[in-house]
């Protein structure tokens, strides 16, 4: 199991677990520049991500939205999204995740710079 306020690094940036309860679960993520995650989606849970500072361009079905510090996108259940960083510092985001179950192997991998399907 994951702890709190470790960092959990990947080859995209981080994350930080901040909460992690029943009914909901709580990430710092920090995106380096130029990188992104994979497109995925989730079946049993849905995203809300508030933004920090930096750039994001985020894929979130077909629409292609560009977010910066203090703007948010939700993201239901089962909807194929992705968030890159575009610009030349570090991407901060929160995410707040709600739903039945939040762990990692409920990420359904679409497409992966990293190979991780």
């Amino acid at each position: 199991m994951e702890q709190l306020n470790t960092e959990y690094h990947r080859p995209w940036g981080y994350y930080i677990i901040l909460a992690d309860e029943d009914d909901h679960k709580v990430k710092r993520i920090v995106v380096k520049p130029q990188k992104r995650l994979s497109l995925q989606l989730h079946h049993q849970r849905s995203e809300h991500w508030y933004m920090i500072s930096g750039e994001a361009e985020v894929t979130l079905g077909e629409q292609i939205l560009r977010l910066t510090g203090g703007e948010v996108v939700d993201i239901p259940v089962e909807t194929a999204h992705r968030v890159m960083n575009p610009g030349a510092d570090n991407l901060v985001f929160i995410e707040i995740q709600t739903g039945t179950y939040f762990e990692e192997d409920d990420i359904v991998r679409l497409e992966d710079d990293f190979g991780r399907m």
